[in-house]
């Protein structure tokens, strides 16, 4: 589904890595049943190529669904007050200076302080695939950031149950003049309880909610089958990270730099200090799935995606999002896809 909207402005977000990524903001549009407010632009080179600007009336879609996207401008319907878009010299959260490395496509923060980026990497540890806290969004991140509570994500073990009242509070609709805004108990709660599950978690959600450069979902997962606990990770050596499946040199040196920086390590301590306790991956190299690629398509009814996935590698099989030549089997749910379609094609 495609539909027209106007770009009414376009903004650098600043994400947990200090880097900034156009944004365009539009005029709501209803896409795929959601209403759509903004769009990434992905980075300046982009940004050209698309040659997307603020006044634009614009193409917009769900890419796969999901994603919202601008596919063109309409510059038939241009009237010259149409304005392109620059980013800025400083940092629009911090104010520290913004540059772009030779042969880099995208602008970067250089404050090591900056505000954006901390929050950005609480909700980046609190996502649903990585320590998976419920409610911990972008809002309270920076709320949290904002009142000096949270320093890193250990710090969020720490919180006093009375300052989330206060993250929750609003103000009474018919509040005597004067009066205390009322201080929320269940989302508090709800909040404690999140946090506490999150203390019982496996190596392979906390190596992703760590942020490590060059680590996502799927090389977390692939660290934690191969090193099988924490410790072992933290003081793998370059070559013993070239020893990993899918992992390269510069993922290596990525991560080796990571695993080495005082503050990352007085990180990760602080939360085995708060009770985070990482489970090893416990894999059955001769389990029934051994060698076995399996494509998940449509609805499951008693396992998320994301458990069905583990409980496949937990059996030796692993997990590929497309069918292809090498597909063994296709787990297929409620409304399936085009996976299923294609499997039975002869």
């Amino acid at each position: 589904q495609e539909e027209v909207t106007q770009v009414l402005d376009i903004v650098a977000s600043v994400g947990r890595t200090g880097i900034l990524t156009p944004v365009a903001i539009v005029r709501p549009v209803q896409l795929s049943g959601a209403t759509v407010t903004n769009a990434t632009l992905h980075n300046e080179d982009e940004l050209r190529r698309k040659d997307v600007r603020k006044g634009d009336f614009v193409l917009m879609r769900r890419a796969g669904e999901v994603i919202p996207e601008v596919v063109k401008p309409l510059k038939e319907r241009r009237t010259g007050a149409e304005e392109e878009f620059r980013f800025p010299s400083a940092c629009p959260v911090c104010g520290a200076k913004v540059v772009r490395e030779e042969g880099e496509k995208v602008w970067r923060c250089t404050g090591a302080a900056c505000p954006a980026q901390l929050a950005g990497r609480l909700v980046h540890f609190a996502a649903r695939r990585a320590m998976d806290v419920e409610g911990l969004g972008d809002r309270l991140s920076a709320w949290l950031v904002e009142k000096g509570l949270v320093r890193d994500a250990a710090d969020l073990y720490r919180v006093r149950f009375e300052d989330w009242q206060r993250a929750f509070s609003r103000p009474a609709k018919k509040a005597e003049p004067g009066g205390a805004p009322e201080l929320p108990e269940k989302a508090a709660q709800n909040m404690v309880a999140a946090l506490e599950r999150s203390r019982a978690t496996t190596l392979r959600r906390l190596l992703f909610a760590l942020g490590i450069p060059q680590v996502g979902e799927a090389t977390a997962a692939t660290l934690a089958r191969h090193f099988g606990d924490l410790g072992r990770f933290m003081e793998a050596t370059e070559d013993d990270l070239l020893g990993v499946r899918d992992v390269g040199p510069e993922t290596a040196r990525e991560i080796r730099a990571w695993t080495q920086e005082p503050q990352n390590r007085r990180l990760v301590e602080r939360l085995l200090g708060a009770g985070v306790r990482p489970a090893a991956e416990q894999v059955d190299a001769r389990g029934p799935l051994a060698g076995k690629t399996v494509v998940l398509t449509g609805g499951l009814a008693k396992l998320s995606r994301d458990d069905a996935k583990a409980e496949i590698e937990r059996r030796g099989g692993k997990v590929s999002g497309s069918v292809s030549r090498k597909t063994d089997l296709v787990v297929a749910g409620a409304d399936p896809g085009s996976k299923l379609a294609k499997a039975k094609e002869p």
